[in-house]
């Protein structure tokens, strides 16, 4: 019963945290715990509660990414931005809710319950099938060493630098490199550190599952007063400076009206939507195509294109 209730406390936390801090800009920790109620230590463990997903699959926060620095944190959700719609799916949700609560309230209180459940139901018959139906989504667990995780936060905290074995993408063989580790970033199921390279003399993402090994260090460094991070984070990608590369990508008539609001363009009678995104990492493109499955086609470049075949290929062979 405690842990249910200290569970409970935490979710009541959140939801009243997030729509607040969801806004895309740097907030005070000291002042956002303060609203909050609680400490410091409780408001960080309360937003990494939201990422670190270690035995279950990331998607369940997918569109929210947090930017954690020692003295600030900022939040970017697409869950909150408007207009949001329901869908059917969540709408019969909430009407089994609302049958839920009428069996627990007093009969006084069982007109006002069942005037709600007559509008949802109402609406739910005007409201077409949900755009992306009944497709199940197979989402890998959160990939990475959290030993790592834990190694570079305290680095980060103590200001030490870090020694990375690292392998880059399309990189059989790792290298070794010393950073300064400035903060860190989750976007789409995915944790990225932002460092000084020394090797290559400025501002680098790494990934933390293609770490190898991460060995903090004696030395110290000193931390830039400010990180370009809204130019890391945007439309939920995160950015290399220097490094993106445009990806064309169709999606089906079945899910492009789904999609186009969330990218804010329209697709043309109801048809097919092809898009290009700006992306610098090219696991985010296969993880995003192949979650829809048949609905979402690399059109170009052809090595992003050849990337999501292998990606597919080595899933059938594993299955077989």
């Amino acid at each position: 019963m405690i842990a249910a209730a200290a569970a409970a406390a935490q979710l009541r936390r959140i939801l009243n945290l997030i729509p607040t801090l969801a806004d895309d800009r740097p907030h005070l920790i000291e002042e956002v715990a303060r609203r909050a109620g609680v400490d410091r230590s409780t408001l960080l463990a309360d937003l990494r509660s939201l990422v670190d997903r270690f035995d279950d699959p990331p998607g369940f926060v997918e569109g929210l990414q947090i930017y954690i620095e020692p003295d600030r944190v900022q939040v970017r959700s697409d869950h909150f931005l408007r207009p949001m719609r329901l869908t059917r799916s969540e709408l019969a949700a909430l009407e089994l809710g609302l049958t839920m609560l009428r069996g627990e309230r007093p009969a006084d209180e069982h007109p006002t319950v069942e005037r709600a459940r007559d509008r949802l139901r109402r609406l739910m018959v005007k409201l077409p099938e949900d755009p992306i139906g009944m497709v199940t989504r197979h989402v890998a667990p959160l990939a990475g060493d959290p030993e790592h995780l834990r190694a570079l936060r305290r680095a980060i905290r103590d200001r030490r630098k870090a020694r990375l074995r690292y392998r880059r993408s399309g990189s059989d063989r790792a290298s070794d490199r010393v950073v300064c580790p400035y903060a860190l970033l989750f976007a789409s199921g995915a944790w990225y550190l932002v460092a000084h390279c020394e090797r290559s003399d400025g501002l680098r993402v790494f990934r933390l599952d293609r770490m190898e090994g991460v060995d903090p260090t004696p030395e110290r460094f000193e931390r830039p007063q400010a990180l370009p991070v809204e130019q890391m984070l945007r439309s939920g990608k995160v950015f290399q400076p220097g490094e993106t590369i445009t990806v064309r990508i169709r999606y089906s008539a079945r899910i492009a009206r789904w999609i186009g609001e969330r990218e804010g363009v329209s697709p043309e009678r109801d048809g097919p939507l092809t898009l290009d995104h700006s992306v610098a990492d090219v696991d985010w493109v296969v993880r995003h195509v192949l979650q829809y499955g048949p609905d979402a086609e690399v059109l170009a470049p052809a090595e992003v294109r050849g990337e999501v075949r292998r990606r597919l290929e080595g899933v059938l062979a594993a299955g077989s």
